[in-house]
């Protein structure tokens, strides 16, 4: 059902970052942790999602700055997570879980409070 793009093992998740995640399923727990960012509060954007998932930017001898992430790659897994009828756009702008992805996520979410998962 879910792809991985291609170019997954080659990015980094933000500029403040020096390497690419080492774990291989990074993307696959960064989706997760977006749907539950968007299931949390409905209409969440992907600039609010950059935010979210940014750190610090390291400068040397100056100050540390906030850096927001990669907009790109949540941007792709929003689309992906669309067209899976996980989420879905709100009229103002941002996504929504949609009533297809709602059910899903609390099917996981009893699995996991059981201990089937």
């Amino acid at each position: 059902k879910f792809v991985v793009p291609k170019w997954a093992d080659l990015v980094k998740t933000g500029v403040h970052k020096e390497l690419a995640p080492y774990d291989p399923d990074w993307y696959f727990i960064r989706a997760a942790a977006i749907v539950r960012k968007v299931y949390l509060r409905q209409g969440t954007g992907v600039g609010a999602l950059r935010k979210r998932f940014g750190g610090n930017y390291r400068r040397g001898a100056a100050p540390e700055r906030h850096q927001d992430s990669a907009g790109g790659l949540i941007r792709s897994i929003l689309i992906t997570l669309d067209e899976l009828k996980i989420t879905e756009k709100t009229e103002k702008g941002g996504r929504r879980i949609s009533r297809i992805g709602q059910q899903a996520l609390d099917l996981v979410a009893g699995q996991v409070a059981r201990g089937e998962v």
